[in-house]
């Protein structure tokens, strides 16, 4: 595709990620072709991404690709007027991945879809359902649009983002299991891999929990301290390694799936405190389906963070720690088949003492995000190098 007049692109920052969106229609169809532009398009391998978009971290680094929904304008459960594909780019190496999704990019789906004209606003608040094409399930985005505009500002703190935003609410749909099939992809809430104990799960993004203690570390450490210890980075690797394979995930070498999740008893007052690996570099924060995903493990019983995090009462919000502040999500569990819901703090109850796998379901998964528009316009890539 030439590219002397550049090509469109929305800069926005999405929850606590940054990234370029981009119409799928301005973009190759064939991915390869897609993949190879978007890599000179970020600046990608280079560690500073001088060259490009990307700002030298994976939360930086990440592309979506969005499109009219086929079945747009249906009424059926599964319909959606927009999809979306996440795409994770690599910093100082040359990947592109589609293997997972990323619920803070998600946050400007909706509005991205309206600045495009895919969704016509409505006159005060505006719902966009999207479709995440990585693992086929829905999310309903829904914001302020006064005056059929999308207004980017609000009251709405998020811990990693400074200032303040016009809240975006996100309610997920058919998250359990979306990338590997089940919310528990080993069929046991609890396992243990290279001599660790470990809870491989699965809420909208595959992810293997672990007991910060275990791997010798508190778990309150700054993302720059975990990442420059070797020894705890080669350990992690096994045990990542590992774990894929029990979740039926195959060789994730070259994937940034499945996450790992540091957990440790809380110390500001939420319901657990956690580091997540991506896989390599720390997470400042933490995404809005890891912080689902580790909500969802946490609270099943006989799991490594169910004996040490402090659970919230019914209704109350789950309060996830993280390096920078705290992000709280709506997650309720079930007994598989039941027609009540367990909220976030009644598992126990619902579950009755330690759970096969297969006996729990997620019943609601809810998250407040926010984003803005940062620049409209044409980027031009890096030549070939």
């Amino acid at each position: 595709m030439p590219t002397p007049e550049g090509i469109p692109c929305l800069l926005m920052r999405g929850g606590t990620s940054k990234g370029a969106y981009f119409l799928a229609s301005d973009l190759p169809a064939d991915p390869a072709e897609r993949d190879e532009l978007l890599l000179r398009i970020m600046g990608t391998p280079d560690p500073r991404q001088i060259d490009g978009l990307g700002g030298a971290h994976p939360l930086t680094s990440k592309v979506a690709v969005v499109s009219p929904s086929p079945d747009r304008g249906g009424s059926g459960t599964g319909s959606a007027e927009v999809d979306y594909l996440f795409l994770q780019l690599g910093v100082d190496e040359a990947f592109v991945t589609d293997r997972q999704n990323c619920g803070n990019l998600l946050a400007g789906v909706g509005p991205f879809a309206v600045e495009r004209g895919l969704v016509p606003a409505g006159p005060e608040r505006t719902e966009v359902r999207i479709r995440m094409v990585n693992s086929g399930s829905i999310a309903t985005a829904r914001f302020a649009t006064p005056g059929s505009a999308v207004d980017y500002d609000g009251d709405l703190a998020i811990d990693g983002v400074p200032g303040t935003a016009g809240a975006i609410s996100l309610d997920f749909e058919d998250t359990a299991g979306s990338s590997t099939g089940a919310l528990f992809p080993t069929g046991s809430v609890l396992d243990t891999v290279e001599g660790v104990e470990v809870t491989c799960v699965d809420n909208g993004m595959p992810s293997v929990l672990l007991r910060a203690a275990d791997l010798g570390v508190r778990g309150d450490e700054a993302p720059a301290d975990l990442e420059a210890d070797a020894g705890l980075a080669a350990r992690l690797a096994k045990i990542r390694a590992a774990a894929a394979e029990l979740m039926g995930m195959g060789d994730v070498s070259g994937t940034t799936v499945p996450k790992l999740v540091l957990l440790s008893a809380p110390c500001a007052g939420g319901a657990v405190s956690t580091r997540s690996f991506l896989p390599v570099r720390v997470h400042t924060s933490i995404g809005v389906l890891g912080a689902l995903t580790a909500a969802a493990g946490v609270l099943a019983p006989g799991s490594v963070g169910h004996g040490l995090a402090a659970l919230p009462e019914e209704g109350a919000p789950f309060r996830i720690e993280h390096p920078t502040g705290h992000f709280d999500v709506d997650v309720a569990l079930a007994p598989a088949g039941a027609a009540g819901a367990a909220g976030t703090g009644a598992a126990d109850a619902a579950a009755g003492g330690r759970s096969a796998a297969g006996g729990l379901a997620v019943v609601r998964s809810a998250a407040l995000r926010t984003a803005r528009k940062i620049f409209d316009g044409r980027v031009f890539p890096r030549p070939r190098l």
